[in-house]
């Protein structure tokens, strides 16, 4: 029902683009987000935005950096990723969650994408 896509290699101070095909159903009636895993940490939340999408939300270490959206027309999320740093290396995952705004956890988890920053 999500799946992600669009992680790969790229150098500090680059900048990546991931996607997450979401199914009608949930991208009509839920808000959606991203969440990161880097190696040997716990899963964060990265950003999220409310069912109209006029409503963000951003962890404090990727504010001013990364821009999330969602295109209606094709049910997809996107986070567009800007001045990237060796830390935003992680495992990138789209979720949904189960009601219009940015409560709690999300149920709803596609498979992740890695994105490595080099330096």
């Amino acid at each position: 029902q999500l799946q992600a896509s669009g992680g790969g290699l790229v150098e500090v101070g680059g900048s990546l683009r991931l996607s997450c095909a979401v199914s009608g159903r949930i991208f009509r009636n839920y808000a959606v987000g991203w969440f990161r895993q880097a190696p040997g940490k716990e899963r964060e939340f990265v950003t999220a935005l409310n069912r109209s999408g006029k409503r963000a939300s951003y962890a404090d270490s990727v504010k001013g950096r990364f821009t999330v959206s969602r295109e209606y027309a094709k049910n997809t999320l996107y986070l567009q990723m800007n001045n990237l740093k060796p830390e935003d290396t992680a495992v990138y995952y789209c979720a949904s969650y189960s009601s219009a705004g940015i409560y709690g956890t999300p149920p709803y988890w596609g498979q992740g994408t890695l994105v490595t920053v080099s330096s």
